[in-house]
């Protein structure tokens, strides 16, 4: 989906053009991928626009940098501001949302720890990353060819830049084969998660997901599934599946920032159907919270405008 271009971007401490905002050829994690981000969203609210579990998402980018060793020169309350300030200036109600720290130029080889740290905050007018088809019908999904890495290579619990190879290669091989997204399994051949989602099935009216230990990320999307289907009533769990475990499901979705919630419709060709009652209802409440419109969900939307 094209990047839709907005005025400003914030580049370590001020705001820049758009044009502007650019890096050296010779950067460090152009190189070598040690870099981290964060996927975030605003949204259109009664109060203006409002970001999503923003502070969450900043804490766990700085959780990121401290796995890699990087030592980011802005706190979380700066680049919380960040964030803020960057959709204020672009003047969009709502938005997709990119921190990224990564290591500039001055510096070349494997040892990173001498690079300059830089921190960059963007964001643009971005829809449904899967389409508004696949959000009220399902997507097709594959079980990719292409394993999740283990813990003990590149730590999964990072959003690590490099990390994505992975996934781009996962996501490419399921769009050629005619599918929507892809399915990762990790090393032991259990279901880790899709190449930018966490994944949930629903097996006789029990939610079940799998855990961190599998190689999923612990997602911001994924964390408040877990309360709203708890607050639903819904039993939820954790537990390695298999990828028979999603041919035979009741119900399938997948959950990320960009992704939002969507219903999974097929497996590997094996039909799940039509979007559940439990997708649904996680569905409405989940799209009900991102716009400040449920009372219990009021603190996990901070305001752009004060």
């Amino acid at each position: 989906m094209p990047i839709q271009k907005v005025e400003k971007i914030w580049m370590d401490g001020r705001l820049v053009d758009w044009d502007d905002a650019t890096i050296h050829v010779l950067s460090h994690t152009l190189h070598y991928g040690s870099g981290v981000f964060e996927g975030i969203r605003a949204y259109a609210t009664a109060d203006g626009p409002a970001v999503f579990r923003l502070t969450d998402h900043i804490r766990r980018l700085h959780e990121s940098a401290r796995m890699l060793l990087i030592e980011v020169p802005f706190s979380v309350a700066q680049i919380v501001e960040a964030v803020k300030e960057t959709v204020r200036v672009n003047n969009v109600e709502e938005c997709y949302i990119r921190p990224l720290i990564y290591l500039g130029y001055g510096e070349m080889g494997l040892n990173p720890l001498p690079c300059p740290v830089n921190v960059s905050v963007a964001c643009w007018p971005w829809g449904t990353y899967l389409g508004d088809e696949g959000i009220r019908h399902g997507v097709r999904m594959k079980i990719s060819s292409w394993r999740r890495q283990d813990p003990n290579m590149i730590p999964p619990a990072a959003k690590v830049t490099g990390l994505y190879v992975n996934s781009s290669l996962a996501k490419v091989e399921a769009l050629k084969a005619g599918y929507d997204e892809a399915i990762l399994l990790n090393t032991a051949g259990y279901v880790s998660e899709c190449t930018g989602e966490n994944i949930f099935v629903v097996k006789d009216g029990t939610i079940y997901t799998p855990p961190l230990a599998a190689g999923a990320l612990d997602g911001i999307t994924r964390d408040s599934v877990r309360t709203i289907a708890g607050d639903l009533g819904y039993q939820l769990v954790e537990a390695n599946l298999l990828r028979s475990d999603l041919y035979i499901a009741d119900e399938a979705f997948l959950t990320g920032t960009a992704a939002e919630i969507v219903p999974i419709r097929s497996v590997d060709d094996r039909m799940i159907g039509e979007p559940g009652e439990m997708t649904r209802k996680i569905q409405e409440t989940y799209f009900a919270a991102i716009r400040g419109q449920v009372e219990a969900y009021k603190g996990w939307v901070e305001h752009v405008r004060t």
